[in-house]
Parts: C-alpha cells; sequence; structure tokens
C-alpha cells in the first residue's frame, strides 16, 4: 500500500492540495516575485482559481502581496525546517562534509533524488565559487548531469530507471554533455558497478565532481555525497586518489553513524 502512488482523479486524490502546492513552487530565484497573471501562467492555471490559491496563501501566512506583486514569506521554511528536523542523521553529515571541506578546501554536499533532479539537502561550502547560480540547501540540478545524481539513479529498481530514461530530456549544456540516452545508461551501468560516479563538465565548464551512495547502518539509502571542485585546479588523479577515498570513508562514518 505504501509503495501506491495516487493519480489524479484517483478517488482519495486532493486536487485542490496538490494545485496549492504547485503555486507555492512556481516561486524560484528567477520568479521570486509575481503577478496572478504570471502564476497562472506558470502554473497552468486559469486566473480565477489562482487567484483562489494565492489568496488562501495569503490568508495562512506563506505569501504576502504588495500591490499586484506576490512573494513568498519566511513561513514557507517551517515546511523545510520540518523535513530536516525529522531526519536528525543531517547534523552528522553535515560535521563529516565540513571536515572534507577544510581539509580539502572543496566543496562537499548530500543530496537526494526528487523527480528527475537532486536535491541539496546538506552542503559545506569552499570559499571559491565553481558555478554561476549559487549553490545552496534546496538547490536542485538534473540527475543526468551531475555525479550524485548518476550515483542515485543507479539505486533505483530498473523499471524505475527505465522510466526516467524513456522520460528525461537531455541537454548539451556542454561540449562534454551526454545527449545520447543510450550512453547515459552506459553511464549508469558503470557507476552501479562501480560503486561511484565522475561527472567531467557535462553540466557546466570547469565543474568536475565525484559522488558515492551513503547509507545507514540499517542499510537505508539516505543519498549521495559528493565533492566538486575545478577542472583546471585538480586533475583526474587526484580526484580518484584522493578526493574518492575521503570520499568513501565519510559514507562509511555516516553508515556507522546512521541506524
Amino acid at each position: 500500500m505504501d509503495k501506491q502512488i495516487l493519480k489524479p482523479g484517483d478517488r482519495d486524490y486532493v486536487g485542490a492540495l496538490a494545485s496549492g502546492l504547485e503555486v507555492l513552487q512556481a516561486f524560484d530565484a528567477e520568479h521570486p516575485r509575481m503577478t496572478l497573471s504570471e502564476v497562472a501562467a506558470r502554473t497552468d492555471m486559469d486566473r480565477a482559481k489562482a487567484r483562489r490559491f494565492l489568496l488562501t496563501l495569503h490568508a495562512l501566512g506563506f505569501v504576502k502581496r504588495a500591490g499586484r506583486q506576490f512573494e513568498l514569506t519566511p513561513r514557507v521554511l517551517q515546511l523545510g525546517y520540518a523535513y530536516q528536523a525529522s531526519n536528525q542523521y543531517r547534523a552528522v553529515i553535515q560535521q563529516y562534509l565540513e571536515d572534507i571541506t577544510a581539509e580539502l578546501g572543496e566543496s562537499s554536499s548530500l543530496a537526494v533524488l526528487d523527480g528527475d533532479d537532486v536535491v541539496y539537502v546538506v552542503r559545506s561550502a569552499a570559499r571559491h565559487r565553481l558555478m554561476a547560480i549559487t549553490l545552496s540547501v534546496g538547490t536542485r540540478l538534473p540527475a543526468a548531469y551531475t555525479s550524485m545524481g548518476r550515483v542515485l539513479l543507479a539505486q533505483l529498481p530498473e523499471l524505475e530507471l527505465a522510466a526516467f530514461l524513456d522520460r528525461v530530456c537531455l541537454e548539451p549544456f556542454t561540449a562534454s554533455s551526454v545527449t545520447d540516452k543510450g550512453a547515459l545508461r552506459d553511464a549508469i551501468d558503470r557507476v552501479k558497478n562501480q560503486g561511484y560516479a565522475v561527472v567531467d563538465q557535462e553540466l557546466d565548464l570547469g565543474l568536475r565532481s565525484v559522488a558515492v551512495p551513503v547509507f545507514s547502518g540499517s542499510g537505508e539509502l539516505l543519498g549521495a555525497l559528493n565533492i566538486s571542485t575545478n577542472a583546471a585546479r585538480v586533475d583526474m588523479e587526484t580526484l580518484m586518489n584522493v578526493y574518492l577515498p575521503r570520499l568513501q570513508a565519510a559514507a562509511e562514518k555516516v553508515r556507522r553513524s546512521a541506524r
């Protein structure tokens, strides 16, 4: 029963709740403030429906308005805090990631798979910036082009992986990006066999990263750990012989700590 996923139109599916959450998710870094018409367009709702949801979220304190503009309020953070607070192992992982950053001078993160993206849930950032966008807890990146994403895709059951490969849209972010689904499947299979993933400048020029899966002591998949660096500063030999073993050691520490 737990694995049964409702679909729109099912008797127990609450469409109003789904639409309200869709309105909340319409706001992002590129759209921090929007008019009613913009929200309606981004959610593919008619204006009357979008208006009702915005006004309800406003009444609940999740949205504020200034003239014709709507934006999220800090109360939305309560939803994220509940998720973080329910996963106590995150504090332990945060310390291990900070240790990696202090030792190697590189950013290190924990991400989970959400749909076709990875979502950063714990992060220790180095001082140097690696991407044009700022990476932080909550950032979403395409799973197909990240080392953490490929590690997590390699953990999927065969049917779920096949469904992902069937629907995913592959984009040439750089000249190194994999754009053939067969080649992506081969890359994921290699990750499954070797237990780690390396992605070299497929999402952003100069961005090179390595990732491993991380499990609890009971065998539950907690996510993927990575170290990201600049390709001009760290060669592949260092990534494989220094960074990967350090990452695997951190994953083992988490396994022993998280029960």
